[in-house]
């Protein structure tokens, strides 16, 4: 008989059953057209990658690494491979230092876990990625609060909360600081007698390309707006590194920001083909990230192998190879956006990047929609509430260096057919056909414990005793 606990998990599965939200692992058949992959430049498949994997890991054992990690990095998991790697990426993405983490998530993790010192303040993108969300439930920050997605008026609302606070602290510290000392010697006047408050370092978490939307945050804006406050700018490139800026560098570097953002994120998962992440920036960050980023501190470094594709990925992109391939990716997008014919009652996201979102209310829908684009052999899943927020469920398309126009157009040819006969049996009073479950659903939450989203301008208005409470009670979003 199942134990207790075996019940109430079986329990919960099914009510996610019911609700169509039931995820299980699938394999996607070779002959399906990929549509839904984070493979945009199709370097996974790509010959020339693969002979430069095979060079490196026909140079064991010539090198020191062995062929698995065997320990931690401060313990036996680092190598002179491992920094001389740093070293290539710090180089390459214009930076004083490159980190390499096991995964983007352990990296974000690892950062707001530990680099907020106490009472400090985060404010990040109500679509910023899961992983940041975990790192700041274990914070030391004071505040912990989210801006609507790429709205400079709202950050600006929060900076100009956090210095008023500020100010108004330094006051109340001085007038203290007055009071106790009426009487006292001359020699503790003027600049002796400042107050000892500290303004609060502003980290403010955005991402250069969100993955569920597919568009891009307003960088020149954000770093214009930042540095009035004095705050900190950390850019999460996941989705950019390989597609945007010189030779695949990310949106900051396209954007010519590089020496203005305190800490950027490249991940190797994406369109290197790879697995890991890399944070870069100061030196003194990579000390610091070594001495207290839990993720990196107590996990087995990742393998000899994994850091050979890596390099072999960046010696491809150093060398121009994927220059090539990030245009025909732009040809894709340019022809999908220009082709594909939509009625307005579905919002194709305004993007690009090769993420494009076909959105459309309720869970039913795109589950159906998707489910019509698989049967006919186009990998393309549905984003369902509540990994996005009630009413924006979409399916993500996704388009790739080994996408060809001919798979494009039969893509477009389906979606049309289908909302068309979606439209003509709305009209009758039909029912669109639901497959029972979906087993190539997408399945990132974007919230932590899966609840729904509440909205982020509600709680625009903002006071001294607002900002610095508590904010577990909004439910913000982030991406896959």
């Amino acid at each position: 008989m199942p134990s207790q606990i075996e019940q109430q998990l079986h329990q919960q599965l099914e009510s996610r059953k019911e609700r169509s939200l039931l995820r299980r692992l699938v394999v996607i058949p070779e002959t399906s057209a990929d549509f839904s992959s984070n493979d945009f430049l199709g370097l996974a498949r790509n010959p020339r990658l693969g002979a430069r994997f095979l060079k490196e890991l026909n140079s064991f054992p010539t090198h020191t690494p062995p062929l698995g990690s065997t320990g931690s990095r401060l313990l036996d998991g680092n190598s002179r491979y491992a920094e001389e790697l740093e070293a290539l990426i710090a180089g390459f993405h214009h930076a004083e230092a490159a980190l390499i983490f096991n995964s983007g998530f352990d990296a974000n993790v690892g950062f707001f876990s530990s680099v907020p010192q106490p009472g400090d303040v985060i404010l990040y993108d109500e679509y910023i990625h899961a992983s940041v969300h975990d790192g700041m439930k274990v914070t030391r920050a004071g505040v912990k609060k989210a801006f609507v997605h790429n709205s400079l008026e709202h950050l600006k609302e929060l900076l100009q909360t956090v210095r008023r606070e500020d100010q108004q602290q330094q006051q109340q510290q001085q007038a203290a600081k007055g009071a106790a000392g009426a009487g006292a010697s001359a020699g503790l006047s003027g600049k002796n007698k400042a107050n000892n408050y500290k303004h609060r370092n502003i980290f403010v978490a955005v991402e250069s390309v969100y993955s569920m939307d597919g568009d891009t945050a307003p960088l020149k804006e954000i770093v214009d707006l930042l540095e009035q406050f004095g705050a900190y700018l950390i850019v999460d490139e996941a989705h950019a590194t390989g597609v945007y800026g010189e030779q695949g560098r990310g949106l900051v570097n396209e954007l010519g920001l590089e020496s203005r953002v305190f800490a950027r994120l490249h991940t190797f998962s994406k369109a290197l083909a790879s697995n890991g992440a890399a944070m870069v920036g100061p030196k003194v960050l990579k000390e610091y990230l070594i001495n207290y980023a839990r993720p990196l501190i107590y996990s087995t470094f990742t393998s000899f192998s994994n850091l050979a594709s890596v390099k072999s990925a960046y010696q491809m992109l150093i060398a121009g190879e994927t220059i090539e391939l990030v245009h025909k990716v732009r040809t894709l997008i340019t022809h999908f956006r220009t082709t594909i014919n939509i009625p307005p009652h579905i919002s194709l996201l305004p993007s690009t990047s090769p993420i494009q979102g076909l959105v459309m209310a309720g869970n039913a829908r795109v589950n159906a929609l998707s489910h019509q684009l698989i049967q006919a052999g186009l990998n393309v899943k549905p984003i369902r509430f509540p990994t996005v927020p009630k009413g924006k469920e979409r399916v993500r398309i996704c388009l790739h260096s080994h996408n060809t126009i001919e798979q494009v157009d039969l893509l477009i040819r389906i979606v049309e057919d289908w909302v068309q006969k979606e439209a003509q049996e709305q009209e009758v009073g039909a029912m669109v056909p639901l497959p029972a479950i979906l087993d190539t659903t997408a399945t990132t939450a974007r919230t932590s414990n899966e609840t729904p989203i509440a909205s982020v301008s509600s709680e625009r208005s903002l006071s001294l005793s607002t900002l610095s409470a508590s904010t577990k009670k909004l439910t913000i979003p982030s991406k896959l």
